[in-house]
């Protein structure tokens, strides 16, 4: 069973899991834990009914302590693996893994939220939400793919396949400041064969008026409102 006590011992298998260090769960784990007491009150069960016994009593849970259930659904949005491979890993069965699922993954998103470093998703929105962290206005625009289930009908299964991954997926578009690493804006989510440059432009994002935008050539044509936009040259021997 995946344990936060021993796994917190070996960072890089935090990191590799989790996508957090030590330092940054340990961050996020207050939020979090205020975030469920907010949710889920402690004279209520988790299914909304009043208390028969104090918390605590009766059997004690696979995820009973808070650094356990942020374990267990930062592994789930870092690796996304199926319930019944999640379940295995905490020795839950696949219903109660789901049940955790349904309880956890709108805590995490308030605790996100509390912290303010939950990503804007509306890209009108993304300068004014920009203002209000004060910091420099240096970004790095990118597309990023995840694979997903090979579709059925054939004409969704042509939509989603990206030649670039060889494989079928899911895209989204992400700002991310170039000094903090923070993911500022996070787009809905395409079809893995919609072109970059297509989402970005789709989404109509509003940049900071003096901000710097660095992008690759997969957003070539893509100039946006921004003071400077830095985009690299392929080189001659690409070319030929």
């Amino acid at each position: 069973m995946l344990e936060y006590r021993r796994l917190a011992r070996n960072r890089r298998k935090l990191l590799a899991l989790t996508g957090l260090t030590r330092q940054e769960f340990r961050t996020l784990l207050p939020a979090f834990v205020d975030a469920y007491r907010s949710r889920y009150e402690g004279n209520k069960t988790l299914a909304g009914r009043k208390r028969q016994r104090q918390v605590g009593g009766g059997r004690v849970g696979k995820l009973e302590r808070a650094e356990q259930k942020l374990l267990f659904i930062l592994v789930y949005t870092k690796a996304y693996p199926l319930q019944v491979v999640l379940g295995e890993l905490f020795e839950l069965s696949q219903a109660s893994t789901n049940e955790w699922l349904q309880r956890l993954l709108p805590v995490l998103r308030d605790a996100l939220r509390a912290l303010g470093v939950m990503p804007e998703r509306t890209g009108a929105h993304f300068a004014r939400a920009e203002r209000r962290k004060c910091e420099s206005a240096e970004y790095i625009i990118d597309g990023t793919e995840r694979r997903r289930q090979r579709p059925q009908k054939p004409a969704k299964q042509a939509l989603h396949y990206s030649g670039k991954k060889k494989t079928h997926s899911d895209k989204n578009v992400l700002i991310v400041h170039t000094r903090s690493k923070r993911v500022g804006y996070l787009s809905p989510t395409y079809a893995g064969k919609t072109h970059d440059k297509k989402v970005a432009e789709s989404e109509q994002i509003v940049y900071p008026r003096q901000a710097s935008l660095h992008k690759d050539t997969g957003f070539q044509g893509y100039e946006p409102r921004v003071k400077y936009s830095y985009q690299p040259k392929k080189s001659r021997e690409a070319l030929t």
